[in-house]
């Protein structure tokens, strides 16, 4: 990809991108959001005409007029939200759309004998071509998205943040899947932001910053801060900032707490000024724990304590009124109303009213203060949140709960999607907030996260969670090691 231009009305997305993937290499695609990675693979996709600049596959000149076209040219698109027919079986999901015919009907035998090769091809822990997808976890459902591009027989593979929904081991499986294709010459491309799995799974890198390139280069030899550096076009000074830690007297106290269907007891006291960390596999009941304690899920037993008197069970309502917020794992289907404008957001918690009467005036007041402080980047706050970029739009939802003015945040998986530059913004403002004297409980799949920024952490096993120990006293190791087999709770 040669000088590629692409604007999307007044707006500049590529200004003239170079890319150059080898045939057998795993190369990393890196950058900021917004620096327009998405936007280059969807032009190398089909989904997106250039504007200008040259594409060349295999030496040939390549111009798709829509993703058919490019599939048929030998390059598979794998999105972080899989496109799949939940309902239909993994060999079906395979063949989708390409099914081998035997005159008006599907050739049923032929289809088989596809998708079996695909899957082959995986190696161990394929899932069964009979399966339903929708019983299938993440990381065999993201197996069947690579069969149906090697049943295609694909050439250059794009994975966009392949790993931000699995397990540990499921990405361990994923990490093998795609070595085997790059020593079989399939070209990866890899978007993602873990700079460890960068190091671990690629070959090249090239990163990006305002719709140009930025730096390229081998991953052999070349230290991560010079990623962060091009990324965010200045040098980070530290991933996670430093902060003098000083909690104060209890706020929130859980004993025994039983939801359903999880968790199955959890025990903790947050302070305030402290942010608790918790820690687990996927499905451990973390995510669990924080919708029950914030009323979205029902409560079987245990006792919720704020400032020392007992809540109760409660609604959602009840808990925001109580001093709760809550920043859900999922922003697009849950965190966030991606239609409606950044004010109706931020503010959705905590309308900006008199008497029950909106006040449109202070409403813009307050959000631009909010825009200002958090440096979200938009043209206003009327412009939809959807148009933003992952970071800024976490922001955005941080936002809201520092509009509410919450006591305690309830924080699950606040930097999942969002870039190293707005991770570091993220974990700056999270370090304020315990300064102010609120209560932070943050759910992370990233142990060098939850490592770097909390004060204790918890590990949840199978829906009870253990006692909480100072970061310190943990190491990735420990940490991995109790989610696995539950030691968590002896400590």
């Amino acid at each position: 990809m040669r000088g590629v231009v692409k604007a999307f009305g007044p707006v500049q997305a590529l200004g003239g991108v170079d890319l150059e993937v080898r045939a057998g290499e795993v190369h990393a695609l890196l950058g900021e959001n917004g620096a327009g990675k998405s936007t280059l693979m969807k032009v190398l996709s089909g989904a997106y005409r250039p504007d200008g600049g040259e594409l060349v596959l295999e030496g040939r000149p390549y111009a798709p007029r829509g993703p058919q076209e490019a599939r048929a040219r030998g390059v598979a698109m794998i999105y972080q939200e899989l496109a799949l027919a939940l309902d239909l079986t993994v060999e079906e999901n395979i063949v989708l759309g390409a099914e081998p015919r035997s005159g008006p009907a599907v050739d049923r035998a032929a289809r088989r004998a596809l998708a079996e090769r695909a899957l082959a091809r995986l190696g161990e822990g394929a899932p069964a071509p009979d399966a339903r997808v929708a019983e299938l976890g993440p990381g065999p459902r993201q197996l069947v998205e690579i069969a149906r591009a090697l049943a295609s027989e694909a050439r250059v593979i794009v994975f966009d943040e392949p790993t931000s929904s699995l397990s540990r081991r499921d990405a361990e499986h994923l990490f093998a899947v795609v070595e085997r294709l790059r020593d079989e010459g399939t070209s990866v491309i890899w978007i993602g932001h873990f700079l460890e799995e960068i190091q671990r799974v690629a070959d090249r890198w090239t990163v990006l910053r305002d719709g140009s390139t930025v730096g390229t280069g081998d991953v052999a030899g070349t230290d991560p801060s010079t990623w962060v550096t091009l990324m965010a076009g200045r040098a980070v000074e530290e991933f996670f900032p430093p902060r003098e830690a000083a909690p104060g007297e209890t706020l929130l106290e859980l004993d025994g707490l039983a939801g359903v269907p999880m968790p199955d007891s959890a025990s903790l006291a947050l302070r305030r000024g402290e942010i608790l960390g918790l820690a687990g596999l996927v499905g451990a009941g973390r995510t669990e724990l924080l919708r029950a304690l914030f009323g979205l899920d029902a409560v079987r037993s245990g006792r919720v304590r704020l400032g020392g008197a007992d809540l109760g069970t409660g609604t959602p309502a009840q808990r925001i009124d109580q001093g709760f917020g809550l920043a859900s794992e999922d922003r697009k289907a849950e965190g966030l109303a991606l239609e409606r404008s950044i004010a109706f957001n931020l503010t959705l918690s905590r309308p900006v009213a008199a008497r029950g009467v909106l006040r449109p005036a202070e409403e813009r007041g307050a959000v631009e203060r909010w825009i200002a402080s958090l440096g979200v980047r938009c043209r206003d706050g009327a412009q939809s949140i959807g148009e933003l970029s992952g970071g800024n739009q976490q922001k955005v939802a941080l936002a809201r709960l520092l509009h509410q003015d919450a006591d305690v945040l309830l924080l699950d998986e606040p930097t999942r999607g969002v870039d190293v530059g707005a991770k570091v913004e993220i974990y700056r403002l999270l370090g304020e907030l315990a300064a102010q004297g609120k209560a932070l409980l943050v759910v992370s799949s990233y142990f060098p996260e939850l490592l770097g920024i909390c004060d204790r952490i918890a590990v949840m096993h199978r829906g009870r969670l253990g006692a909480a120990r100072p970061a310190s006293e943990w190491t990735e190791t420990t940490l991995l090691d109790a989610a696995a087999r539950g030691e968590g709770d002896a400590a």
